[in-house]
């Protein structure tokens, strides 16, 4: 497990792609579970571990993730993301070239959750909730682009759905697009909050896999 950052309160790793959160019906070994066994060995804990889980990343999606360690902390950190406090910043590679070098995206979705999937939808739709965020052009290469992603609702498959639904899908994201099959090129790199019991400003960055297809474009 690649811990970026870790106090009495809170612990910030990388999870890595294709990597679970939770347990699921594949008994991989999941990230939650993985932060507790540490925790665990570590400090020596008998007995059950308590490690809030206060947001998620999708199963093929990499990226930074912060992990409350008492309960306090997750009541803040969870009160913080509820009232979008928390900057989350994504790097993604996605199919063509975009007709703007910067935009928002603002739709209504709703998730079905029989199948897991989410859609867009009119804002009379049961359920529906609205989804945003802007973007950035990086780099482009032959049919790609890559985008910095500043995410500002926190809706189930927001990015995968939301650039799908306007011709842009991301690479490898073979439930909402169809282009080439490889690793979802989809990446938490930037995360930003602040800290439930000091007050101070966290902010963490880190990289994607640059030797997985398609980062190697743009390397």
């Amino acid at each position: 497990m690649n811990i970026i950052y870790e106090d009495n309160h809170i612990i910030v790793v990388l999870k890595k792609a294709d990597q679970p959160i939770m347990q699921d019906a594949s008994q991989d070994y999941d990230l939650l579970t993985q932060v507790k066994d540490y925790i665990k060995m570590k400090y020596d804990k008998p007995g059950n571990v308590f490690v809030g889980l206060v947001h998620r990343l999708d199963r093929p999606v990499g990226g930074i993730m912060v992990f409350a360690k008492t309960s306090k902390a997750a009541s803040r950190l969870s009160e913080q993301i509820r009232n979008n406090k928390v900057v989350k910043k994504y790097l993604a590679v996605v199919l063509g070239r975009m007709s703007n070098t910067s935009d928002s995206l603002e739709n209504w979705m709703y998730k079905d959750e029989s199948k897991k999937t989410s859609f867009i939808a009119d804002k009379i739709y049961k359920d529906a909730k609205l989804a945003k965020l802007s973007y950035t052009v990086l780099k482009t290469s032959g049919e790609y682009s890559l985008l910095d992603i500043d995410l500002h609702t926190g809706r189930h498959h927001q990015i995968r759905v939301q650039f799908s639904n306007i011709g842009h899908p991301i690479y490898g994201d073979m439930k909402y697009g169809n282009g080439p099959k490889g690793h979802i090129a989809l990446f938490a790199y930037c995360l930003e909050f602040i800290h439930p019991v000091t007050g101070q400003l966290m902010k963490f960055n880190a990289e994607p896999d640059y030797s997985i297809p398609p980062w190697p474009l743009f390397r």
